[in-house]
């Protein structure tokens, strides 16, 4: 019995090792083709490991695009569009769970039938309205549609619906108000709720390709997304300084992710399970 169940788990972690391997080898690839001259990047057949560490390819990025200035309209955006969606989805998500108005379940299935259509029948009435604003080729271009989104609407709702109401009701007799309980009661009882949408909003945000490349067109005003397509030659491709560029992109939300991984992988176990 012993033996059976060793022979499981060997597989099981062997499965597992498998996995991780074919999950990691693509972003290794790219940090180790950073490095590489052109003519490595392309060599047949192809090589893991560069010959010998180069950073050209860093330093060429920096000086053929506006790199500093890609970055930080990029972190203005994330920030932008997390701050909005943490307060009008935690907001909503609370309305939706805790208080009773006219029409509320009609509201949320509307509100939820945004998931079950393509992000892209809403670019053309979202431009309309930048435009109408005269917004295009700005920064609040690039964060304004995004403050509020479906999906972190119905998330904060399934974490509010998960606690219990006599813990408000407490609040309430206590003397708190609304805004009270909901700022100094409930909020703090869903962080792990909120940490995990925090992660999902930034990693939306700062992947962000398509929106940003319709509404803006001057190269100072783009995010890191477009900025590193240009990089995509016609009949030829620095391939290392692309891979550098994305390197440098995807730091950020690897390091946002392992800080707060725990909350984040509780956040989406209790969204999964509750409510």
């Amino acid at each position: 019995m012993r033996n059976r169940q060793s022979i499981q788990h060997l597989f099981i972690h062997l499965a597992l090792i498998i996995g991780t391997g074919v999950t990691i080898l693509p972003f290794l690839w790219m940090v180790f083709t950073s490095f590489k001259t052109v003519g490595e990047a392309m060599a047949i057949p192809p090589t893991i490991l560069p010959k010998a560490f180069n950073f050209d390819s860093y330093k060429n990025i920096l000086d053929s695009l506006p790199f500093e200035r890609v970055y930080l309209n990029t972190i203005i955006s994330t920030v932008a569009t997390v701050i909005g969606q943490i307060t009008f989805c935690t907001m909503a998500g609370y309305a939706f769970a805790r208080l009773d108005f006219p029409g509320k379940n009609m509201i949320f299935i509307i509100i939820l039938s945004v998931l079950m259509v393509p992000g892209q029948i809403f670019l053309v009435p979202q431009y309309m309205i930048i435009l109408k604003m005269g917004l295009l080729d700005t920064i609040p271009a690039l964060f304004l549609p995004n403050l509020f989104s479906a999906f972190g609407t119905f998330m904060m709702r399934q974490f509010f619906t998960s606690i219990p109401k006599e813990l408000e009701e407490a609040a309430m007799l206590d003397g708190c108000n609304r805004f009270q309980t909901f700022g100094r009661i409930m909020v703090p009882l869903v962080k792990s709720g909120v940490v995990a949408l925090v992660i999902f909003t930034a990693k939306f945000a700062w992947n962000d390709f398509m929106w940003p490349l319709i509404v803006n067109t001057s190269p100072k005003m783009m995010t890191l997304g477009p900025s590193l397509s240009t990089l995509q030659g016609q009949y030829t491709t620095n391939y290392p300084a692309q891979m550098a560029g994305a390197v440098m992109a995807v730091v950020p939300m690897v390091l946002l992710f392992f800080i707060f991984q725990k909350q984040f992988v509780e956040g989406v176990a209790h969204t999964g399970v509750k409510g």
